[in-house]
């Protein structure tokens, strides 16, 4: 693991973002593309802004989407399609997107996902830290062993009530039971991964992610200490209540 310490969540994402397209170059320099993984939600958005302002030649690059809702209409300021379309997608040129489309039968965009992704290894995972500790949507207790691409899971009540609290739904019974999600096998099967974690409201997911060497699918995220190219990026706030062994100056 390697941790980055920053002031704010401005400075954390234009860091974050140079080092995903530096390795993103260095992908394409190697074998000519890359395949990426992106995720959402309000922690991102300031890497996405830089994220897009980065000197990568886009079209030779392959984009996964992490998770969606199952039944969300596109239109639904929650949505995350809409989410990564109007950050991300409609301001770059892409070799080509695979979008969880969760308003398509489940078995249907599971198999279109689990081929797609079969083609070859993902060279790079924006994988988030949710309030919970979940990556993706693997609420705890997590799978850690399901080898597919995808699949359909439940959603807990705390992670609904942090998507109310960032304001994509109005209410608990707003937000959708199922949601298709990337498994923590094919996460930990990029070959890279870089984590934007911002915020005071991450610090308690952050500091249980780090307080051992242990993993635990009570603590989903704890399996990304066992990557073996791991970026942590934090800001003051999600950095506030970090186990004492790890801290270390603000930059």
């Amino acid at each position: 693991m390697r941790l980055h310490l920053h002031q704010d969540s401005e400075t954390l994402g234009r860091h974050a973002a140079k080092e995903a397209a530096a390795w993103i170059n260095e992908c394409l320099g190697e074998k000519g593309f890359a395949r990426i993984v992106l995720s959402t939600g309000a922690s991102q958005f300031e890497f996405f802004n830089s994220l897009i302002q980065q000197p990568v030649d886009w079209t030779k690059v392959e984009m996964f989407h992490l998770d969606e809702y199952i039944g969300l209409p596109e239109s639904h300021p929650a949505s995350f399609r809409k989410y990564l379309k109007e950050r991300f997608v409609s301001r770059v040129t892409l070799k080509a997107v695979h979008f969880v489309d969760g308003e398509r039968l489940p078995s249907d965009i599971l198999d279109e996902l689990e081929k797609a992704a079969g083609k070859g290894p993902f060279d790079l995972g924006l994988i988030g830290i949710g309030e919970n500790a979940h990556i993706a949507f693997n609420d705890p207790p997590a799978d850690f062993l399901v080898d597919s691409a995808y699949k359909v899971v439940a959603l807990t009540d705390d992670c609904k009530e942090q998507q109310v609290r960032e304001g994509w739904f109005a209410g608990l019974g707003d937000v959708p039971d199922l949601a298709i999600t990337m498994t923590v096998s094919s996460i930990m099967s990029c070959r890279k991964i870089i984590s934007c974690v911002p915020h005071e409201v991450k610090a308690d997911a952050v500091g249980r992610t780090l307080a051992t060497e242990e993993t635990t699918p009570e603590v989903p995220a704890s399996i990304l200490k066992t990557h073996p190219d791991w970026s942590l990026h934090l800001d003051s706030g999600s950095a506030s209540r970090l186990p004492i062994r790890v801290r270390g100056g603000i930059a």
